[in-house]
């Protein structure tokens, strides 16, 4: 494997902020696209599919398109080995659109006329929901890769879907704590009309009032808000210590854009919020780039599995990972294990594969899956974004949840196992 070296990452870095990259993908309009690739000795039999659903052409599209990026990187890697139970892997990607309706009809044409073996993908947590009820009764396995919403691992939790993402309960205990320390305990928060927004907020106040906040001041913006100038113009008034922003994908995008515009970080507001990442922070740019947020991922992690992840990366689409991308192919690698554990596709082996398995995740700590709600617990990271170059992305790394201090809170509510 070719050594990533520093001049590679500053070039590529570079190259994913203007945007090149994505500029390249269509965000609406996506036909159902087969993605394969073989590499030395070709594996033979029936492919395995994978069906993968992504909100391409909604608000959530500044980072979508790599969920596919990682997910393709992997199993580019497995089909290079032989793919998998002597089968090459194939995925047959979609558009949610963030809509439940158009993910419950992309889900059943992947299912029921594509014929894939798994299904995989989705953030928005209504329609995260929506194809776990669908894979149950399809009697197929779902990996959830972007949705945070607490209720899929908890009330709504079934025997099929597995969520590789960090819930928002255990997103927020890593993140809440740098917050106030560096700015404070009042805060002004805007909140997305959507599940997604409304879970982060729930889970942010919890941890923010247990911890002595205050809350002084809200906003509820409809999905897809352009301009956040009003929003911004009253925490000026307000003057809290800092704006927490339950915003993801464009509108968070446009939310810092008017954060910075309005100069709030020189009347001593801080910005910050749940989950931020390269998929945010490439679309900004660097200037208007701030703020304290979890991260899923960062590329200046130093495992040797990182480091492999990342070149993969590069080798294939010329930009270092995001976190998404980080997501789409730590999601597949575990299911395409686990398919090979299991010597089977059907999805009643593959569930007890996953079921307590420990892996590598990419990070210090060890990943695992739980068994009982098959939530995965896993390191979460804190950064603060830059207004310039760091080497290896936007953010500077301010410390690391452990899975196990992630879980001291969040418990599982019921058995969801086979």
């Amino acid at each position: 494997m070719p050594r990533l070296t520093r001049r590679q990452l500053f070039k590529f870095s570079a190259l994913a902020g203007m945007g090149l990259i994505l500029s390249r993908w269509p965000t609406s309009g996506l036909p159902y696209n087969e993605i394969s690739a073989h590499a030395g000795e070709p594996a033979k039999g029936e492919p395995i599919k994978i069906g993968i659903l992504d909100p391409l052409s909604s608000p959530y599209k500044t980072s979508s398109i790599h969920d596919v990026h990682g997910a393709t990187v992997a199993l580019d890697m497995y089909n290079k080995r032989g793919g998998v139970l002597g089968r090459p892997v194939v995925l047959v990607d979609a558009d949610d659109a963030s809509n439940v309706q158009t993910a419950l009809t992309a889900a059943k044409k992947l299912l029921q006329e594509d014929r894939v073996d798994v299904l995989m993908g989705t953030f928005n947590g209504d329609v995260a929901l929506a194809v776990s009820d669908l894979a149950k009764r399809e009697n197929k396995l779902f990996m959830v890769t972007g949705a945070h919403e607490p209720e899929l691992t908890g009330s709504h939790c079934d025997t099929h879907t597995f969520v590789f993402m960090p819930n928002a309960n255990m997103m927020s205990h890593a993140v809440v704590p740098h917050l106030i320390k560096a700015y404070g305990t009042q805060w002004y928060t805007i909140t997305a009309d959507t599940a997604d927004g409304r879970s982060a907020q729930q889970a942010m106040d919890r941890v923010f009032k247990a911890n002595g906040g205050k809350t002084v001041g809200e906003s509820t913006t409809p999905f897809g808000t352009t301009d956040f100038t009003s929003q911004m113009t009253e925490v000026k008034a307000v003057k809290p210590n800092a704006v927490i922003l339950n915003l993801y994908g464009w509108d968070l995008v446009n939310a810092l854009k008017a954060y910075t515009k309005l100069e709030l970080a020189k009347e001593k507001i801080g910005v910050g919020g749940m989950i931020g990442g390269e998929q945010i922070g490439r679309p900004l740019g660097y200037a208007n780039n701030a703020g304290i947020w979890g991260l899923i991922w960062d590329p200046k992690i130093n495992t040797d599995s990182s480091k492999r992840f990342i070149q993969g990366v590069i080798d294939k689409y010329n930009h270092t990972p995001t976190s998404r991308c980080y997501l789409g192919y730590a999601a597949l690698m575990q299911i395409l294990e686990a398919i090979q554990r299991a010597g089977t596709t059907e999805a009643g082996p593959i569930v007890k594969a996953l079921a307590g398995y420990e892996f590598d995740g990419l990070k210090e700590g060890r990943s695992y899956f739980r068994a009982e709600d098959h939530q995965c617990v896993q390191d979460v990271l804190v950064g603060q974004a830059y207004g310039k170059e760091l080497g290896l992305g936007h953010y500077q790394l301010l410390g690391t949840a452990t899975g196990k201090q992630l879980t001291a809170d969040d418990q599982p509510q019921k058995s969801c196992s086979l």
